[in-house]
């Protein structure tokens, strides 16, 4: 997938042509393994001069992206610059009046008061407590699953399961659970953002989420209780938020909330099955559980990237970037780093640094619901361990074609006892 260049062996990252892995179909096909191990190699910090989505750093490795998100006065996530996805575009933005900003796309001091305005609806106790709720709707959900015939995992169980999550955290109407998946869905897509003809289709799902949300919010405010929009109507930092903040924070938490534990349930059914002397291991022993799930999210990466933009000239590992360059960090090729990950292409549910992943992120942006994904995935896999239940891939995955959210469409399993 090279492009033809000139190469200076003397300018950093460039000791091979550049590789442009933002391309969709290279995560529809599943083939962008060998390109991230060639730019992990060869050029871990690589400029992109063209792209669908415009000129931009390729950063490729472990410790670089450490130390980029470790800066975020010098590395930004304003929304105004361009946001975390690789799509950010602020004369797009302004163009379509695209303004969604969500505390993940803000830096200090504006990030911080809404980040702990919500953060405690996730923190240990209150993760906690939904244990017995998670164990229960989990249990129901595997014991209405057929045995021996086919079915679609990624239907029946990831998107179930997690779309139950979403509604109940925010107290959405449980029959109309299934707009918080489509949503996400649009509010995840960043091909949708780079092309004209969808990009108001985007908008238009996005204003009907914000309808909807809205409506609730009136709801909460005569009737409050522990949800998420009660949590930000009581938060003097969000209560007095604009319509268009509201909505960038609903995508946020909806996406969020959405992506990581669906397509990392999703995982668990196809990774495991490639990889079954793994899978007979972790059925042996069900403490290995909790590192199992780490490991599972490490090797899935739910969201391949995230973008930063520079705000002052400066450099990474030596490599000189300028003011207003795009940089974007693939946690999807860090999660493989040799250095970091021995034999970081293989499932390994004993894997004893499994939690170094950076599928969550770092620093201050680190997802502020990790936990409760975390009780997600922990769940579904004591339960299915509990009834002894093996799920079996009957063919390949359709995935996801693009470059942010890594995950899956459909799975074709059937279930057995082992």
């Amino acid at each position: 997938m090279a492009t033809a260049a000139v190469l200076d062996p003397l300018v950093p990252g460039q000791a091979l042509a550049p590789i442009d892995v933002s391309l969709p179909e290279l995560y529809a096909e599943d083939r962008w393994q060998d390109l991230f191990r060639q730019l992990r190699a060869q050029a871990p910090i690589q400029y992109v001069p063209e792209s669908g989505f415009g000129p931009y750093w390729s950063v490729t490795t472990y410790k670089p992206i450490v130390h980029i998100e470790a800066l975020p006065k010098i590395f930004s996530s304003d929304w105004q610059l361009g946001g975390i996805a690789i799509s950010g575009d602020p004369a797009l933005f302004a163009q379509h009046n695209m303004r969604e900003p969500m505390f993940i796309a803000m830096d200090p001091p504006l990030h911080t008061a809404p980040r702990r305005a919500v953060a405690p609806s996730f923190g240990p106790s209150e993760v906690a407590a939904m244990k017995a709720e998670v164990q229960q709707r989990t249990g129901e959900l595997l014991d209405n699953l057929p045995i021996g015939q086919p079915f679609d995992w990624v239907q029946r169980v990831s998107i179930e399961l997690t779309t139950g999550m979403l509604a109940k955290l925010f107290g959405y109407p449980w029959e109309h659970r299934h707009h918080l998946t489509e949503w996400s869905d649009y509010g995840g897509d960043v091909e949708m953002i780079k092309n004209p003809d969808t990009v108001e289709v985007r908008i238009a799902k996005m204003q009907e989420m914000g309808m909807a949300f809205a409506a609730l919010w009136q709801d909460r405010m005569a009737n409050p209780g522990k949800d998420l929009v009660s949590v930000m109507l009581q938060s003097p930092a969000m209560r007095d938020m604009p319509p268009e903040e509201f909505i960038g924070n609903l995508i946020l938490l909806i996406v969020g909330g959405n992506d990581t534990t669906r397509n990392s349930m999703s995982a668990y059914a196809y990774g495991l099955s490639q990889y079954p002397a793994e899978r007979a291991k972790l059925e042996a022993d069900p403490a290995l559980i909790p590192n199992a799930v780490q490991e599972l999210i490490r090797w899935q990466t739910p969201l391949s990237h995230m973008r930063r933009t520079v705000t002052e000239d400066t450099d990474v590992a030596g490599v000189p970037m300028k003011k207003g360059d795009k940089v974007v960090m693939w946690y999807l090729s860090a999660n493989r780093d040799e250095s970091v990950f021995e034999d970081g292409e293989a499932i390994r549910v004993d894997r004893p640094n499994a939690r170094r992943h950076l599928s969550f992120g770092y620093g201050i942006h680190r997802c502020v619901g990790a936990r409760v994904a975390e009780l997600q995935l922990v769940t579904l896999l004591e339960e299915m361990a509990k009834r002894r239940l093996r799920v079996n891939v009957l063919a390949e995955p359709v995935r996801v074609p693009a470059c942010f959210v890594h995950g899956y469409k459909s799975l074709q399993v059937q279930l057995s006892r082992y």
